[in-house]
């Protein structure tokens, strides 16, 4: 989610098509298997066991199937000064960090213990704004995607604009209804967490080819996802800053007395994160202090009145750090690996960092093995849901029965 590059003028001009082009597909290879996975646990350790004392896996850019083969064909094909604008662009090694697939929501909760997803959104207040992908008019192709979910008014979830469009749910309200009927037929799962990033980025478009400009997120956008969460969730599904905060003067006091839910009490329950930093998380903030009646927790300075839940998405060098902000009774989220780098080495140092770490949500890309790269995968060592918090579990909390 946080993946971010910028995008060379370039690269853009690198997108000219020479020559015969060859069908390239840039499908995961179908045979690898999913995992299995069991959610048990006895009603002693529910009943004892807080939320944050237990590590759950994750997934990154949840919704994300594989980049789009268009994109990845006109890519592939290019020759002479174009193929060496675009590998000095550095758009080969964008095209690799993207090359991931996930199945469903549906199927990640179900068949891989997936417990925390990421989704992206863009602010799409009329409707239509992504529904033609520019870029395939290179191909002599029609650019209207011919997806009616994206000619829908309301947020849209993508990564990338024009260049990484595909997604296994187009609307934030499909991808929400989808957790919700989940949810519903298994109302005894653990908690979920969902990580929303609000993006705007504009990517250059030096060639004119029409790439779209996303709309800003300003306070009326960053409402809209509150809006639409609570559209599809009853107030009594959702996780809130309100409920953790309690009758503390703020969320913060609340989670350094480590006041988080029991596990009993938010069975079948949704809680949000807003990924955003800066100014996107201060306008979320502004108006209600220590988050109050807002939806989504906050990735905020520990010690600030909204701090609860903290992002370090490398384990390696955020190691202590992790392990110290776990310690204090704040929710933290990490990333197993990055840009496709450990499945192609099959290198399992940075995830094991992160399981050791502490963190409470281990995201990767990998819930089951790519195995075009590796036999590289991130789980719930057990082969449960979810384990003893390494760092913040109680003594009596014990892994054999997850």
């Amino acid at each position: 989610m946080e993946h971010k590059r910028s995008l060379k003028a370039g690269f853009l001009k690198s997108l000219v098509v020479t020559g015969a082009i060859i069908f390239l597909s840039a499908c995961r290879d179908d045979s690898s298997d999913t995992a299995t996975v069991t959610e048990t646990s006895s009603e002693g350790q529910l009943t004892t066991v807080r939320m944050n004392e237990v590590q759950y896996l994750g997934t990154h850019n949840s919704y994300h199937p594989g980049p789009p083969e268009d994109v990845v064909l006109i890519v592939n094909n290019l020759t002479g000064d174009a193929a060496e604008a675009a590998e000095a662009a550095g758009i080969n090694d964008l095209m690799l960090s993207l090359d991931y697939a996930h199945v469903s929501l549906t199927e990640q909760f179900e068949s891989q213990g997936v417990r925390q997803i990421e989704l992206d959104v863009f602010h799409d207040p009329e409707g239509g704004r992504y529904k033609n992908r520019n870029i395939v008019a290179l191909l002599g192709k029609n650019v209207d995607s011919g997806i009616d979910a994206l000619a829908e008014s309301g947020l849209k979830v993508l990564h990338i604009q024009d260049l990484d469009y595909e997604s296994t749910c187009y609307t934030f309200i499909a991808c929400l209804t989808e957790i919700k009927t989940w949810s519903d037929n298994n109302p005894d799962h653990l908690p979920i967490t969902v990580l929303v990033e609000a993006k705007d980025e504009i990517i250059p478009d030096p060639l004119g080819i029409g790439f779209v400009e996303p709309l800003p997120f300003n306070t009326e956008a960053l409402n809209q996802i509150d809006i639409e969460i609570r559209s599809v969730f009853p107030e009594s599904q959702l996780i809130t800053p309100d409920v953790v905060r309690g009758d503390y003067e703020t969320l913060n006091a609340a989670v350094l007395a480590r006041e988080w839910p029991l596990l009993s009490e938010v069975k079948g329950k949704v809680l949000f994160a807003f990924d955003n930093a800066g100014s996107k998380r201060d306008a979320y903030i502004s108006g209600h202090p220590s988050l109050t009646g807002r939806v989504m927790f906050t990735d905020s300075e520990p010690g600030s009145p909204e701090a609860a839940f903290l992002k370090f998405n490398d384990p390696e060098s955020s190691f202590d750090q992790i392990q110290n902000f776990v310690a204090q009774g704040y929710m933290v989220r990490t990333r197993a690996d990055s840009d496709t780098v450990e499945a192609r080495t099959n290198n399992t140092t940075r995830s094991e960092e992160a399981l050791r770490s502490g963190a409470h949500f281990i995201s990767t890309d990998y819930p089951v093995p790519d195995l075009r790269f590796s036999d590289y995968q991130v789980s719930i060592p057990g082969g449960y849901i979810t384990r003893c918090n390494p760092i913040s579990a109680p003594n009596n909390c014990e892994d054999s029965e997850w």
